[in-house]
């Protein structure tokens, strides 16, 4: 069986691949665990200088897998999904996202943890938790807001319309769209160069750009779990992913 997180590392850039194609790249509690191992891993590497995330031109992520959340009474707090959001959020070097077609939930909320967001121009992203019976999570009900506005957060996060990458770029959401076909070149090319600065300066910088927030984020990402919890044994999230899994399946 194929690893479900590719691991490449070359000239301080450490790439992290998301495979799992033939599920989109859902995301299931081996993956969680494999991307904590290897954030946890990165952070004491002093020859990994910066982190690139990315799936394939076609698929970063559909989200989370529905049918491995089904299974989930609740999420602990050393669940592998609160594991990998604590980490990623507190990961001390750059992050680099390259996202191609679909970001779907969490695909679309680690973004707001990134440092620099490249876009393919096929790129589709979606927060759907209301539409599953969810909340938000990963702090995006602190980071979003902060990022696009109050009312263009609620739109996003109440109404789960997707956005293209014309519109996500618009945003503020990423720092720049390219074609579909030269964006995994493209993010490689801005992870090399920027792994190729000092580290230390690029670990302190970072630091400071998150100084003013960390305590909050992680307060937050607990906060929201605790919500995604209760609404995870609920009537309404229990009906709308039934009702999802049936329909694909």
């Amino acid at each position: 069986m194929a690893p479900t997180i590719l691991v490449e590392q070359q000239d301080g850039l450490l790439t992290l691949t998301l495979n799992r194609p033939d599920k989109r790249n859902a995301l299931n509690t081996q993956m969680y665990q494999a991307l904590t191992a290897a954030l946890q891993q990165a952070s004491q590497d002093e020859s990994v200088h910066v982190v690139l995330l990315q799936g394939q031109a076609e698929c970063f992520t559909a989200g989370n897998d529905l049918a491995d959340f089904m299974g989930k009474e609740s999420l602990d707090p050393d669940d592998p999904i609160l594991l990998f959001l604590h980490a990623f959020a507190d990961f001390p070097k750059p992050v680099i996202a390259a996202v191609a077609g679909p970001a779907v939930g969490i695909g679309t909320t680690l973004l707001l943890h990134c440092d620099l967001v490249y876009l393919g121009d096929n790129a589709r992203l979606q927060l759907p938790f209301v539409e599953l019976g969810l909340v938000p999570e990963f702090a995006s009900s602190l980071l979003l807001p902060r990022a696009v506005g109050h009312l263009k957060a609620s739109e996003l996060l109440l109404l789960a319309e997707a956005m293209d990458a014309a519109e996500a770029l618009r945003l503020g959401l990423a720092n720049r769209v390219v074609a579909t076909d030269e964006l995994l070149g493209f993010a490689r090319e801005q992870g090399l160069r920027l792994a190729a600065k000092p580290p230390r300066a690029l670990q302190k910088s970072k630091a400071l750009l998150k100084q003013e927030l960390r305590q909050a984020v992680h307060f937050v990402i607990d906060m929201e779990a605790r919500a995604f919890s209760q609404a995870l044994q609920g009537e309404e999230a229990q009906d709308r992913i039934a009702h999802k899994l049936g329909r694909r399946g």
